[in-house]
Formats: structure tokens, C-alpha cells, sequence
């Protein structure tokens, strides 16, 4: 699983809700990861906008998705990438469109 281009990172106890792209919360401070088995990492362009995410648990990557915008900031597509199954690619039109 390769991660596109990011400029920062965060990472979270959990996310919410069901649509896309997935919203994290509960932010951990740095040195948290250390004593936690589970948790999400989430990657953010230069204008804050995350690009990608990843559930680690006991330090492997057990899924992660990857986010494109349209110029707009509308999602335009995820991908979706579980451990030991295929890609999913899912892709969303502009809201004009």
C-alpha cells in the first residue's frame, strides 16, 4: 500500500460515521501510539484535506484508503485497500455534473 503525496500526519483512537472520506477523532498526542495497539493515522495535503488513511493494529497496516478532490474539494474518488483482499475504487462526480 503506497500513500500519495501528504504534508503532515495525525493520528486518532477511532473514526465515525459511514461516509467517505472517513472522519477521525479523538486525536492522540505524540508518544500515545506507543501504548496503543489499535489505531488510525490520518494524512493531510497542504490544505488540510486528508488524502489518506490507515488502521494499524500491533503495527501493521490493516486497511487504508486513499482520497483524490475535484478542484471544487468534493471527493472525487477512494480507494480502498484491505489486507488480502483486491483494491476497491469508488469514484464520485462533480456536484454539477
Amino acid at each position: 500500500m503506497t500513500l500519495p503525496e501528504y504534508h503532515s500526519h495525525r493520528d486518532f483512537v477511532s473514526y465515525s460515521g459511514v461516509r467517505l472520506p472517513l472522519k477521525l477523532v479523538n486525536p492522540l498526542e505524540t508518544g500515545e501510539v506507543e501504548n496503543r495497539n489499535t489505531y488510525f493515522r490520518g494524512y493531510y495535503d497542504e490544505a488540510d484535506r486528508m488524502v489518506a488513511c490507515e488502521k494499524r493494529v500491533y503495527g501493521e497496516v490493516e486497511f487504508c484508503h486513499r482520497y483524490e478532490y475535484h478542484p471544487s474539494g468534493a471527493l472525487k474518488s477512494a480507494l480502498i485497500e484491505m489486507l488480502g483482499d483486491e483494491p476497491r475504487r469508488i469514484d464520485y462526480p462533480e456536484a454539477d455534473e
